[in-house]
């Protein structure tokens, strides 16, 4: 048995244009990301990091947009992991996803005593989805 709390520890959504997959999260989450150099250096990882409590003690779930060199097909979306953002209001975040360029796959929808959720593309066709308890 796991001693760690959370059962993700980082994730990471992997994009073909850094610069427009942080415009769309930031005009529908309304955060601001955090860039960080490639450890080596070169243009091959770009890497953008959502908001999240740095103290490790704080087991927070963090993770980052990455562009990676030969990491995706162009254009060709990823649907085997999904992440949900976390909201007040899950149809608020929803409203937000087609004017920032992308797509509402499924409108806020109920999910029992686990609250709502709502399931979208983002721009560069990745899924993901909104969770509220309300």
């Amino acid at each position: 048995m796991s001693t760690y709390p959370n059962a993700i520890a980082w994730f990471e959504i992997y994009v073909d244009d850094l610069a427009r997959a942080k415009q769309f999260y930031s005009t529908v989450l309304g955060i601001s990301f955090q860039d960080v150099p490639a450890p080596d250096g070169s243009d091959d990882l770009q890497m953008s990091f959502f908001p999240c409590d740095p103290d490790p003690a704080a087991m927070r779930v963090g993770g980052a947009l990455v562009y990676m060199n030969g990491a995706r097909v162009a254009g060709v979306p990823s649907t085997s992991t999904m992440v949900y953002f976390p909201c007040e209001d899950c149809s608020v975040e929803a409203s937000r996803v087609e004017a920032a360029g992308g797509t509402l796959h499924k409108p806020k929808f109920p999910i029992g005593e686990f609250g709502f959720c709502a399931i979208c593309l983002d721009s560069e066709g990745n899924t993901f989805g909104l969770h509220s308890m309300q």
